[in-house]
């Protein structure tokens, strides 16, 4: 089965955190759905760091009660070499994402280094990229609220403790780099 894939990073005491949620594509609009009705009145887009606590704590049970999966890549890192461990966790998921046939990868935008992801993303895919089927794009995050899982589990899982338990049962998979 073909998936789709959305990704968003967190960073966290020495540690990268690249986070991948999973969506069937029958679940891609009901998701999204659920998602936009997590929005406070005149919101574009949930971005965890920037919410209350309590809300925090709200959206994290929500969003981990909807019941896709995510997978975290993490590795050590220090600003200095922040870029390359990002890129080593994006190359080791989409070897991951590719073995489970994923269609479509969409990435939080982040501008500029977005051509840091398109090398590594060439890279990982060899010669013959069509060969895969994978497509890949970068969005704005409030124009894809599925990004919103990833920035969610990436944040919570980084800041341990009680987050991370609340997100728990949206993660699928730890990977260490």
């Amino acid at each position: 089965m073909s998936v789709h894939a959305f990704i968003d990073e967190s960073t966290r005491n020495g540690s990268y955190l690249l986070c991948v949620t999973i969506v069937e594509p029958s679940r891609l609009t009901s998701a999204r759905k659920e998602l936009v009705g997590l929005l406070l009145p005149g919101a574009r887009e949930i971005h965890f760091k920037k919410e209350k606590q309590p809300r925090r704590r709200s959206l994290a049970d929500r969003i981990a009660g909807l019941g896709i999966p995510a997978h975290v890549y993490t590795a050590p890192c220090t600003p200095r070499t922040e870029e390359m461990t990002r890129q080593r966790c994006l190359e080791r998921a989409v070897r991951d994402l590719l073995e489970v046939g994923a269609h479509r990868l969409v990435f939080d935008s982040r501008d500029l280094r977005d051509r840091h992801d398109k090398v590594t993303l060439q890279r990982a895919l060899g010669a013959h990229p069509s060969k895969t089927e994978l497509t890949y794009e970068h969005m704005d995050s409030a124009a894809e609220p599925l990004l919103w899982i990833s920035d969610t589990v990436a944040w919570c899982h980084g800041a341990g403790g009680d987050w991370r338990r609340r997100v728990c049962s949206a993660v699928a998979r730890v990977i260490e780099l």
